[in-house]
């Protein structure tokens, strides 16, 4: 027998028995890389798999070999202690320390190879490589992704435009016809205060006296603050001409929006889009490449009230 290849005894009910003929892992070094020569079952060969310390883990190695050898139906790594072995675990932390590859049903050790481990000194300098890669790449490939990513934006803002002009045109048309009641609603109001202010005049310096009057228009006046608070506990408003006809406008507007199957949700919420896009494409336009501070963009949004409730 080999001088590399053993026996492996195991314990069983009826004394010890044999696993099969071993042959040793060789691991060497290529380049400063780890080459681990295993033995494949179905060809009765050595192959040599060269892995990377860092970017690879034992799942890697595992996929390399079954891609070599299709006969392997059962692959696993063990601790000398008998613990199972992730293949999560990476080459660098795997090669540390003996381990034992088992392949269908032959178990074969692998020794540690101490040269893999990197000082600490090693690896903030190669930390610092990597970032010093990172930022040439950014460099490098910063103009172009801003185009690309300025494309797109353009390209999501005119479709939201475009989406969005039937609702301006519908919603335009319903402004329209608030405004005009608002303002027949103000004006009659205005008309009714006049008659008012007519019939008393007459009542008071024609028909009666101040003296019988002077009560009728302490209880029209009271009436009217009734009235006001009223508007006041109905509507959680304070009652001013300015909010009594924004309110009356936007109920106006609402009520034939619906009749009009005009859907304020959705033109709110591309609204919104049109308003973020806009503000992505102008911070895009920042001089990020010079490593500028982004300037404050002041954020305002134009949408549709909320219709005011009763």
């Amino acid at each position: 027998m080999n001088s590399e290849e053993w026996l492996f005894l195991s314990r069983s009910q009826t004394g010890w028995c044999i696993w099969g003929i071993v042959s040793a892992v060789h691991v060497t070094h290529r380049h400063g890389l780890p080459v681990l020569s295993v033995p494949l079952p179905s060809r009765k060969e050595q192959c040599q798999f060269t892995l990377k310390p860092f970017g690879d883990n034992l799942g890697d190695f595992f996929s390399h070999l079954q891609q070599e050898d299709h006969g392997i139906d059962r692959i696993a790594a063990y601790s000398t202690d008998g613990v199972r072995i992730a293949k999560s675990t990476p080459i660098s932390s795997l090669l540390q320390n003996d381990f034992e590859l088992v392949i269908n049903d032959r178990r074969y050790l692998v020794p540690a190879t101490p040269s893999v481990k990197l000082s600490h000194e090693h690896d903030l300098e190669l930390s610092d490589v990597k970032n010093q890669i990172a930022q040439l790449f950014t460099a490098l490939n910063i103009e172009t992704h801003q185009l690309e990513r300025e494309r797109q934006l353009i390209e999501q803002l005119e479709q939201l435009q475009e989406e969005l002009e039937p609702y301006e045109k519908l919603k335009i048309e319903l402004e329209q016809r608030a405004h005009k009641r608002t303002t027949r609603l103000s004006w009659l109001g205005l008309g009714l205060m006049g008659l008012q202010f007519g019939i008393l005049a007459r009542l008071t310096w024609w028909e009666y006296s101040w003296d019988i009057m002077e009560p009728v228009t302490y209880f029209i006046t009271y009436g009217t603050t009734i009235a006001m608070f009223a508007y006041y506990v109905v509507t959680k408003q304070e009652y001013n001409f300015v909010e009594v006809r924004d309110r009356e406008f936007l109920l106006t507007m609402y009520r034939h929006g619906k009749r009009l199957n005009m859907d304020f949700d959705r033109y709110n919420m591309i609204r919104e889009k049109i308003f973020q896009t806009r503000y992505d494409l102008q911070r895009l336009r920042d001089p990020l490449q010079l490593q500028l501070p982004i300037q404050h963009i002041e954020k305002k949004q134009v949408k549709c009230d909320e219709p005011p409730t009763d």
